[in-house]
C-alpha cells in the first residue's frame, strides 16, 4: 500500500470514494455509514479544491496499492493554531473496512502532524456515531465535552433526515 499526498488530479476520485463510503447504497456496505442521518453528498470537487486553497497547510493522504490505482483511502490533515492539527473525512473504501486500512491511515495522519509541529489532534464526528467515536477512542481519542453545530441548509455537507445533529469533538495527545 502506497502513501502519497494528493493531487488535484486525484479530487474527483477522491469525492467519489468519501461520498461512496459515507453515503449512498455503497455505504451501507461498511460500518462508517451516515445514511440513518444524512441524505445527498457528504464533499465534492469543487469544496475540496477551494478548502485546500483556503487553508494553508491543509492537505489529503491518500492510500492506494500503486502510484497510478484510484484511492482506497484519505484523511483531510489541516493545521488550526498552534500545534494543533484538524484531522478529518478519514475514508476508507467500503469493500475494504475492517483490513486495518483505516488504523494505517490514521497513523500516517498523526505522524504527518506530528512532523510538522502538531502536538495535539482534534477530530470532530457527528453525535450518536457511537460505534466510529468508539473506534477513535481505542486509537486514544478522548471526548473534550464541547460539541459544534452541524451546518444546516449547507447542501455541501449533505441533507439531515434528524432535527438536532452536531459535531462531538474529540482530541488526541500525539
Amino acid at each position: 500500500m502506497l502513501l502519497a499526498t494528493a493531487q488535484a488530479h486525484d479530487l474527483p476520485a477522491i469525492a467519489a470514494l468519501v461520498n461512496a463510503a459515507y453515503r449512498g447504497p455503497s455505504a451501507q456496505k461498511g460500518w462508517t455509514s451516515e445514511t440513518h442521518m444524512l441524505d445527498g453528498q457528504r464533499t465534492d470537487v469543487e469544496t475540496l479544491r477551494a478548502d485546500l486553497a483556503a487553508k494553508p497547510g491543509s492537505t489529503i493522504l491518500i492510500l492506494r496499492e500503486t502510484t497510478t490505482a484510484p484511492p482506497l483511502a484519505c484523511v483531510w490533515l489541516e493545521p488550526l493554531r498552534g500545534d494543533v492539527w484538524m484531522i478529518g473525512m478519514v475514508t476508507v473504501d467500503p469493500e475494504r473496512q475492517d483490513s486495518g486500512l483505516g488504523r494505517k491511515l490514521l497513523d500516517a495522519a498523526e505522524s504527518h502532524a506530528r512532523a510538522h509541529g502538531g502536538k495535539t489532534s482534534k477530530m470532530t464526528v457527528i453525535e450518536g456515531r457511537d460505534t466510529l467515536i468508539a473506534w477513535y477512542g481505542r486509537r486514544g481519542y478522548q471526548p473534550t465535552g464541547e460539541s459544534e453545530p452541524f451546518p444546516y441548509g449547507d447542501a455541501r455537507f449533505g441533507e439531515p433526515k434528524l432535527e438536532g445533529l452536531k459535531f462531538l469533538v474529540l482530541k488526541k495527545t500525539l
